[in-house]
């Protein structure tokens, strides 16, 4: 009879030791998780000998962006992360290097499905850049206008997403807070609009605001990507037609092949507490590139 006991102890001990064996084997369950990195370098250059008619200087660009998201949807909730950097600069013959892009953009939103096609939804977004940037006035020293944190922009969201499908969503927020971040508090004897934050000051602070968001990522065909950001922000306190703030990322990459592509970006911002005017920036690169990820691949 202890015979019998024993061995029965044993084979449950054994069972239970195989069990937890076997479930650090099995990986855990990551299937509710999206996620894609990618990015690239891109190199410019341009030379010219001495006795070139045709006129043209020595130059050479460099460039480099990076983007991932992470998105993770089980049940009703969902919670979407992107994150886009780029940066480049270039260096003409004779004249200090000059940035040619500088972007941060990192986005997280919390969503709750009512429906097919809405959901709730509260997004933290953050803008900014990640180096200096100058004005080069003719016969004279360069002046400081921006830098990293100056400006930066915290924008809180709190509304509902319309979203049909993969491709499109947006966001509309009739609650919408911003932080507007100016850390240098000189930095208003170059810029004298300070981006709207009060002089002496380090942060503004806009409460009552409205905000719209709307994305559009489209595969237009097996070797070419669409993309599309618009972002709207108008404050109550002050709201009126040219006051309100517009923003307009735009984007197309072409595969050439496995690790080449050429991309087109362009920037288009409307603030009247950076510039009075529409402010546009354009690229056209050909470089190398790389993609990872379980994303799925959109027709």
């Amino acid at each position: 009879m202890k015979r019998i006991s024993t061995l029965f102890l044993f084979i449950l001990f054994s069972g239970q030791l195989f069990a937890q064996e076997d479930a650090t084997l099995v990986p855990k369950d990551t299937s509710y998780w999206l996620k894609e990195i990618q990015g690239g370098l891109n190199l410019n250059q341009a030379a010219f000998s001495g006795n070139w008619q045709g006129g043209g200087v020595n130059s050479i660009a460099l460039g480099v962006y990076l983007n991932g998201r992470a998105n993770y949807a089980r049940d009703k909730w969902s919670w979407d992360n992107t994150m886009d950097f780029i940066y480049g600069v270039v260096k003409n013959k004779d004249e200090e290097g000059r940035k040619s892009n500088d972007r941060i953009f990192l986005d997280s939103k919390v969503g709750y499905k009512i429906s097919d096609k809405w959901n709730y939804f509260f997004a933290v977004n953050f803008l900014s850049q990640f180096a200096p940037g100058y004005e080069f006035p003719e016969d004279s020293e360069k002046m400081l206008i921006s830098k990293f944190a100056n400006p930066a922009y915290l924008t809180t969201s709190l509304g509902l997403e319309y979203k049909p499908n993969d491709e499109f969503s947006l966001r509309i927020s009739p609650f919408s807070p911003r932080w507007t971040f100016v850390t240098d508090t000189d930095l208003y004897l170059n810029v004298p609009n300070n981006y709207g934050v009060e002089i002496g000051e380090t942060v503004r602070t806009e409460w009552l605001a409205f905000s719209v968001l709307a994305d559009y990522n489209k595969k237009l065909s097996e070797n070419l990507s669409l993309m599309v950001r618009y972002q709207m922000y108008a404050n109550y306190e002050n709201f009126a037609f040219d006051a309100i703030d517009h923003r307009l990322d735009f984007g197309l990459t072409a595969k050439v092949s496995n690790l080449v592509n050429v991309s087109l970006t362009s920037l288009m911002i409307y603030d009247l507490d950076q510039d009075s005017k529409i402010q546009f920036s354009q690229g056209l690169a050909l470089g190398i590139a790389f993609k990872r990820g379980n994303f799925p691949e959109k027709k």
